[in-house]
């Protein structure tokens, strides 16, 4: 049976590194969902095209180019605010939930990490984790990490970022992010990467022996 792991959870929780790690320890291929938002979002910049016109933002999910999801702009701090504005338009959504369903039908299965897995693109996942954090620890780790690569910016701005983009995930009105019901709530606040992958894989080796 293909194990599927769906991770959900807000920005700077740390499910992307989850996800990699456990993607790597059970030999499953990874989706990061939100490059594809993001590639979204740069092909429109790219284009000329305005990140309010919905038009454009459906026609750019609809011809995604999974190359474009190994650029390097994608992890720009600007990339993670235009994504998250692009992801509240249905349309977008809509277009590209066959195309995460489509990665996730690997035969051996997959994980896959972004806001609605466990809710919307992979409901029947045999493991559904929503990786969390406190909006103040998730500011001081995603500003560790701009600032590493070289971007300007402070610590004020990224916990604004954080809690802007906690304000409209939440409340889109297509896939809010939010746990499922059956996943397990893993708050990452107090833990470093091996105690959240531990955590995690306790979880995973567990739903694997039923």
């Amino acid at each position: 049976m293909p194990l599927v792991i769906a991770i959900d959870g807000p920005a700077a929780s740390g499910k992307g590194t989850l996800a990699r790690r456990l993607a790597q320890h059970y030999g499953l291929p990874h989706l990061d969902t939100g490059l594809l938002y993001r590639s979204v979002a740069l092909t429109m910049l790219d284009a000329g095209f305005s990140l309010d016109d919905t038009d454009a933002a459906a026609r750019a999910a609809e011809t995604l180019i999974a190359d474009r999801l190994a650029d390097p702009r994608l992890r720009e701090r600007a990339m993670g605010e235009a994504a998250s504005r692009i992801s509240s338009v249905p349309a977008v959504r809509a277009a590209l939930l066959a195309w995460q369903r489509s990665f996730a039908g690997n035969a051996v299965g997959a994980v896959l990490d972004g806001r609605d897995i466990g809710t919307v693109i992979c409901p029947d996942a045999r493991v559904k984790l929503f990786v969390t954090a406190s909006a103040e620890e998730r500011a001081r780790r995603r500003h560790l990490e701009l600032t590493a690569r070289g971007e300007d910016t402070t610590l004020a701005m990224i916990l604004a970022d954080v809690r802007a983009r906690d304000e409209r995930d939440a409340n889109r009105s297509a896939a809010p992010l939010k746990a499922a019901e059956d996943a397990v709530i893993l708050d990452t606040t107090e833990l470093d990467a091996e105690a959240a992958f531990a955590a995690a894989k306790h979880v995973v080796d567990g739903a694997r022996t039923q």
